[in-house]
């Protein structure tokens, strides 16, 4: 059985609290981008629970340290029944770019394997074991925009005037861990009611909606920042950054010159319609 993981963007990201429990509250709104990894999962005749096989970008770490093993893992525990399985992983997502990536890996793993297998896992518990995984998880569950809050797991549906526009990322290829990004923000609200700020025209949202990390992160990245106004300069119609980055996008109504736009940035460009 074969998936295909998708990423994400954040269209705004504030950091409303600090946690008694030690993460911050935010809110924000994920949005489903058509750029997939590939996965696959044979049962295995091994000693082993489980085999991993990765081809494409690398991962840096420890093999134990995948979403998608630790997936297997939680489910295992639960489900001592599960066989020893070969996972086949071809990323193509960067890791360390406000994508989600590794996320989505570990969230299409589980309703992988309770499909496959066929567990005994209703929605909410599959939500369960995709919060433990991560805060961005559970959304690769859903998979359709969402306004995030809480930890990133409290979803309610929106409607965004997006069908048909231009999406291109820039890829920076600057791996940005969570908590460089996390130092020095000061938690605040949105600037107004989330339903006000994303209807409208989308040229609107440039002054009113912003990914609070940018703060944080353009200020030791500061060609992340020319590169994101590269994006207005070359007709974007809103641009940001995605996540902790150092992902950026833009919104276009029509589709721009990648390769200039690769040229004068330095960075790899993908381009997408929505």
């Amino acid at each position: 059985m074969i998936v295909f993981p998708n990423c994400k963007i954040n269209l705004g990201l504030y950091i409303t609290a600090k946690r008694e429990d030690g993460y911050h509250a935010i809110e924000t709104i994920f949005y489903p981008v058509p750029f997939c990894d590939m996965l696959e999962v044979v049962p295995a005749k091994a000693q082993a629970d489980y085999r991993l096989e990765q081809t494409g970008l690398s991962i840096a770490g420890d093999t134990d340290q995948n979403l998608c093993v630790k997936a297997y893992q939680l489910l295992k525990k639960d489900f001592p029944s599960l066989p020893s399985v070969a996972i086949y992983l071809h990323k193509q997502i960067p890791t360390g770019a406000g994508l989600g990536g590794g996320s989505a890996d570990g969230a299409f793993m589980l309703s992988l394997l309770t499909a496959r297998f066929k567990l005994s896992v209703n929605k909410e518990q599959l939500q369960d074991y995709a919060l433990q995984l991560g805060s961005d998880c559970p959304f690769f569950l859903e998979n359709k925009p969402v306004l995030a809050s809480g930890r990133g797991e409290k979803m309610q549906p929106v409607s965004l005037p997006l069908k048909g526009w231009h999406l291109v990322l820039l890829f920076a290829g600057l791996h940005i861990a969570t908590k460089e990004a996390f130092d020095g923000c000061r938690p605040r609200q949105a600037p107004g009611a989330w339903e006000q700020l994303i209807q409208g025209p989308v040229s609107r949202w440039k002054d009113s909606i912003q990914n609070q990390f940018e703060e944080t992160v353009f200020v030791k990245h500061p060609p992340l920042a020319t590169a994101k106004q590269l994006l207005y300069d070359l007709g974007a119609v809103y641009a940001s950054m995605t996540g902790t980055g150092s992902t950026l996008f833009g919104l276009f109504s029509d589709k721009p010159d990648l390769q200039l736009l690769s040229a004068r940035s330095g960075y790899t460009a993908r381009h997408f319609i929505l």
